[in-house]
């Protein structure tokens, strides 16, 4: 894009007077800045020294930057959630646009456990994860944070809880009923596990705060709130549907399946590094986890996690 050059520096005299600033002293500071370069631009140096393995086996180290690129991605895909819960109008397209992108970025997740299938030898995974526990993937508070940002927390609730919860209790005991906190607790003596007390000292706060923001702007609640032609837009409810499946079947199942090779075994399975029994919790048709379950028919509603 080219400006003419007067024009240019009227824009900017505009941009610095509407906020009470002197634009000749923000152009004299310019006159003296560095080029910026992309290794600034993107903070190479400090990104690549980021992955600090706590043992001597190689392939750590690809499990670590595997998490991280996972925990970018996140920060990606709550970025586009924000787009849409924090415009006050928003038409169908432009809905459409952001969950697509939400989707290709869980597509990208979902076809990256090759790398965690197929990027590691089983023998060393056994024995540096062994110096993570209690440590898991169960701890991401992005992705949390999406799950409360993208449907009402009723979809969130533990399923044997989801009919009987009170609605309208404060959002502390929400928290307590989510469908995750039961891969935390000694289901003999119905104690917190070490894994999930961590996670409630670091994020609880956090948590419920973000929950109690998106109550009314998570992507649920703005669907609801188009109007109601605008409703049935055929392309949105793709994209609604899309990204439903993709996050809470495709992805589920391809972490499920990069699970089993290296925990599942013929004469005994492994326990998750957070004690969690892995095969109930991961597969969708346990976790019964729907964000839009109004979009879908009974039939594929009964049938969640197995087409």
């Amino acid at each position: 894009m080219s400006y003419n050059r007067k024009e240019l520096l009227d824009r900017i005299d505009t941009k610095y007077k509407e906020i009470d600033q002197d634009p000749d002293v923000h152009l004299s500071g310019l006159s003296y800045a560095k080029p910026i370069t992309y290794w600034d631009y993107i903070q190479t140096d400090a990104l690549l020294g980021l992955q600090i393995p706590r043992t001597n086996q190689p392939d750590e180290m690809v499990f670590i930057m595997y998490h991280q690129v996972n925990e970018l991605l996140f920060k990606m895909v709550l970025w586009e959630i924000d787009q849409v819960a924090k415009t006050d109008e928003i038409s169908a397209e432009k809905f459409s646009m952001h969950l697509m992108r939400i989707s290709r970025y869980f597509d990208m997740l979902s076809n990256s456990f090759t790398v965690m299938a197929d990027g590691m030898e089983r023998d060393q995974y056994l024995k540096f994860r062994n110096t993570l526990t209690p440590a898991s993937g169960f701890q991401s508070a992005q992705y949390r944070k999406i799950e409360f940002a993208s449907t009402e927390l009723i979809n969130l609730i533990d399923v044997k809880y989801r009919d009987t919860i009170d609605r309208n209790s404060p959002f502390k005991n929400a928290y307590d009923h989510l469908y995750w906190q039961a891969a935390g607790k000694n289901h003999s003596t119905c104690e917190k596990s070490v894994l999930i007390k961590l996670f409630d000292k670091k994020y609880m706060g956090d948590f419920i705060d973000f929950m109690e923001d998106y109550n009314e702007c998570n992507l649920s609640k703005k669907f609801k709130q188009l109007p109601k032609e605008v409703q049935k837009d055929a392309t949105l409810i793709e994209a609604m549907r899309h990204y439903d499946y993709t996050v809470n079947v495709k992805w589920v199942l391809a972490h499920y399946n990069a699970a089993g090779k290296y925990l599942g075994g013929k004469e005994k399975e492994l326990e998750a590094t957070g004690g969690s029994s892995w095969r109930k919790y991961l597969h969708p048709k346990y976790q019964r986890r729907i964000f839009y379950p109004y979009l879908w028919s009974p039939e594929e509603l009964k049938n969640w996690g197995t087409f």
